[in-house]
This record gives C-alpha cells, sequence and structure tokens, in this order.
C-alpha cells in the first residue's frame, strides 16, 4: 500500500510538473505591426504629418543607415517600418503578440508541434525580450514581452501627442487559408473567436479573434491570396479605432499634411455595421480607421459559415 501510494506521488508531481512546463503564458495584446516601405520620408509624412503619431525612437547602423523605426500609437503599440531591401519585396513583415514570458511561450509552441525559433528569447535592439514564431500559413509572429530596460518602458507616458488620428490599434489582419492555423490561433494559443463575417453569403470572408488576455485582436483575411500589390496592400492590415468618424475625418482634412493625400478619404458602414475609412500608406497598405460602436447600438451581425469551404 505504501509502495502504491508513492508511486502516486510521483506520478502526480510528474504530471503537475510537465503541466507547467507546458502550460501556456498569458498573451496580452497585440504591440504591433511591421512593414516594409519604399520611401521613408514619405512614410513618415503620412504616419507622422497627416496621422498625428510620433516617432520616438528607431535603430540605425553603423554607417547610419536606417534599419527600423518606430511609429508610436500608444505605450503598448508601435507600427514599425524598415525600409526594404528591394522594390518586389512584401510590404508586411509580421505581426506581434506580447506575453509577460516570451521564452516559456517558446517552449510552448514548440511543445505542441508547432514552428518556433530554435534559440533561446532574449533582447531585442531597443531592450525588448522577444522570439519568433510562424503560424501554419507562413505568417512570421513576433513574440514581444516589455522590459523595464526596454526603450518603450522608457518612453511610457510620452510621445502621444493630441495631433493622433487614434489612441489604439485594434486590429492586425493578415491572410489565412488552412484550418490548421485556426487550430493554432484557437486551441493551442488561446485567441477567441467573436465575429465571422461574409461578403456573398456563401463562405466566410474574415474572422475577428480575440487575444486570450486582452482586447486587442486578429482579423484572419480568408479570401484567395491576392497576386497584386494594391490588392495585398489592402489584405495585409492594420485597423486603428476612432470614437467619432465624423469628428476623424474633419481632423484629417483640416490637418494641411491632406493636400499631399492624393487619395479621396470616404466613409462606409462595414459588415460588422461599424463606420468605416480606408486610408492607404505611399506604399499601399491599408490603414483602416473604424468605430468603437455600432451604427444601430447592436451587437455586429454574425454569420454562421463556417471559416474554410469543407473538403470534398
Amino acid at each position: 500500500m505504501k509502495f502504491c501510494l508513492v508511486v502516486l506521488l510521483l506520478l502526480s508531481a510528474f504530471l503537475c510538473a510537465q503541466q507547467q512546463q507546458t502550460a501556456r503564458p498569458r498573451i496580452l495584446g497585440v504591440p504591433h505591426a511591421a512593414f516594409r516601405v519604399h520611401d521613408i520620408a514619405a512614410s513618415r509624412q503620412f504616419y507622422k504629418d497627416l496621422l498625428g503619431f510620433s516617432e520616438p525612437f528607431s535603430i540605425k547602423a553603423a554607417d547610419g543607415k536606417l534599419i527600423m523605426t518606430f511609429i508610436k500609437v500608444n505605450d503598448r503599440q508601435y507600427i514599425e517600418l524598415s525600409p526594404e531591401a528591394k522594390p518586389d519585396e512584401p510590404r508586411f513583415i509580421h505581426l506581434a503578440l506580447e506575453t509577460d514570458d516570451a521564452e516559456a511561450l517558446r517552449l510552448y509552441v514548440k511543445s505542441k508541434g508547432f514552428d518556433a525559433s530554435e534559440k533561446p528569447a532574449s533582447k531585442g535592439r531597443i531592450g525588448n525580450i522577444g522570439t519568433g514564431l510562424v503560424d501554419p500559413d507562413g505568417n512570421h509572429i513576433d513574440v514581444t514581452q516589455y522590459d523595464a530596460a526596454g526603450e518603450s518602458i522608457k518612453d511610457v507616458g510620452k510621445d502621444m501627442p493630441d495631433t493622433r488620428i487614434a489612441k489604439r490599434m485594434l486590429h492586425v489582419g493578415f491572410h489565412v487559408s488552412k484550418p490548421e492555423t485556426a487550430h493554432f490561433y484557437i486551441d493551442v494559443l488561446g485567441f477567441r473567436e467573436f465575429w465571422r463575417g461574409t461578403v456573398d453569403g456563401k463562405q466566410a470572408a474574415y474572422s475577428n479573434l480575440m487575444v486570450p488576455e486582452g482586447c486587442d485582436y486578429v482579423e484572419f483575411m480568408l479570401a484567395p491570396l491576392p497576386s497584386t500589390p494594391a490588392q495585398l496592400g489592402g489584405m495585409f492590415h492594420i485597423a486603428l479605432e476612432v470614437g467619432d468618424m465624423g469628428a476623424a475625418i474633419a481632423k484629417l482634412n483640416a490637418n494641411p499634411a491632406r493636400q499631399e493625400y492624393k487619395r479621396p478619404i470616404e466613409v462606409h458602414v462595414g459588415r460588422n455595421h461599424r463606420r468605416q475609412s480606408n486610408l492607404y500608406d505611399p506604399d499601399g497598405t491599408r490603414i483602416e480607421l473604424m468605430e468603437d460602436h455600432t451604427v444601430d447600438g447592436l451587437p455586429s451581425p454574425m454569420t454562421i459559415l463556417p471559416m474554410f469551404p469543407a473538403v470534398k
């Protein structure tokens, strides 16, 4: 009897230790999205002069050449811009997920059999701790753990001018084509789907999934992957939340930098019944402004169509 009790206690301790080793750390938000740009001066004019954001810090090579710059949305969210190496490179580089333990998340994802960096999480060039993941569709994920000594935390409470068109990055949208990708985000990472939309009433076109321990979300773009740069720029996008679309558009139109933005700025009601307006940066990346409420005050209508077509 004592032998059995000892075995049971050892087995329980082993299982508990294994569970702790493979437990998922918290995923708190979507801290940034990264894009390649052709002309950094034109991009700065769009994001800083027109949209009103600041650029608190950047990374440069030893010769002074820009490697990456950070456009600040709020204390925990940025838009990262990197000069292209060649004109035909995809504009979208990666989305990011914030966690409080980057190394634990790396090990957790590897334990589930998914693609994660072979190197332990480490401090990056602006002092935050990070690692890399890749979802089954090939979308790269920059795992970010804010460090007290990093530039982001040092800049808390700073560089958030009243000129900002929005105070929050609502979501990052990217192409998804595989059920395995939905399994990765929902079952492995713990995302919660809260809305699904359709364009033609025959199949789902969008799926919104919220991070497990926060309010930011990602948007699955479920249509076939387009082939032209303009179409890709519309698919891989970010959304900025505004409280009053009319006031936001008036602010843009009153901005002297509006004269340099040659596209029309139009407002429409999306399939989620929220007012939206699509802007495009100089590289064609869509920056979607979206109100924080529906036009009728009711929940957004949601389709029950499957996320992916049935396999025949």
